[in-house]
């Protein structure tokens, strides 16, 4: 009788054990008392949090392959890891009192694709509702990383009746460049916002001098504002496809009043362009 507990006991514990394993993990929850370990195939190369409200700590100095993640109360979040071998792992994170789970161990199943795109992620041109929401995800941590950041690309800049649109960093990662955007409003009067575009000029030489201009049409925005008040500022990210630029070529960022007419446009050299950090 004894053995045969035993044997039950072991049973249910191997069940229970697939289970956690077969499970699909979308949301991990965290507080402040306790830390919840993460442990991942590969060593851990990056990890970002969306808010303040959520800390992800591992050692950046020698790559191991777990986190602990910890949590203050406030609004939900989104955890984005990339390990050693260039995989992508992104989580929604939750503050949760009590905590049933201090440990996950993450299978490379989980992956939402590798940090460089492959030869077969380019030829596919129809992706699932799932793969751009977890672009989207994605390209929200990453331009949220870079606001962070005090790294700059060089003093572009233009003013004009107290508005001042500035071009901050260009920032590549995978197949794609963060153009960082700060406006300012040194006015005394609000800006609305119409549209800030970004389009590529072509410089035709000769006697009739003419520009082509070909608008590009971001795949992501972060934090672009309707209204900039009054002695204000504002940060914003706009993601494109990775392009270059040749010599007679530039780019110019276009920001268009609301109802007004203080407008600005703001040529970028190929140089920028060609040479993102």
């Amino acid at each position: 009788m004894k053995n045969y507990i035993l044997t039950t006991a072991a049973l249910l514990a191997f069940l229970f054990t697939c289970a956690q394993t077969e499970e699909k993990l979308d949301t991990i929850f965290a507080n402040e008392l306790k830390n919840v370990a993460l442990f991942f195939p590969s060593p851990i190369s990056q990890g970002i949090t969306g808010n303040d409200n959520f800390v992800f700590t591992y050692n950046r100095e020698k790559q191991q392959h777990f986190g602990l993640l910890q949590a203050r109360p406030g609004e939900e979040s989104n955890l984005l890891v990339i390990d050693a071998a260039g995989s992508v792992y992104s989580y929604i994170i939750k503050y949760k009192k009590a905590l049933s789970r201090l440990n996950y161990f993450i299978g490379k199943s989980e992956s939402i694709g590798p940090e460089k795109a492959t030869a077969i992620d380019t030829v596919k041109s129809v992706k699932s509702e799932k793969e751009l929401r977890n672009n989207s995800h994605y390209y929200q941590s990453y331009s949220r990383y870079l606001l962070s950041k005090k790294e700059r690309i060089g003093k572009i800049s233009k003013k004009q009746q107290g508005i001042e649109l500035s071009l901050e960093n260009i920032g590549f990662n995978r197949k794609e460049l963060y153009f960082v955007i700060l406006i300012e409003n040194k006015s005394s009067l609000n800006y609305d916002l119409n549209y800030l575009n970004l389009s590529i000029h072509t410089r035709q030489k000769g006697k009739k001098k003419s520009s082509q201009r070909i608008l590009k049409e971001p795949i992501f925005q972060f934090e672009v504002p309707a209204k900039i008040r009054k002695g204000r500022a504002t940060k914003l990210v706009y993601v494109f496809p990775k392009f270059s630029l040749s010599r007679d070529r530039r780019a110019v960022l276009e920001l268009k009043e609301k109802d007004g007419e203080r407008d600005l446009k703001l040529k970028i050299s190929h140089r920028f362009i060609n040479n993102p950090n």
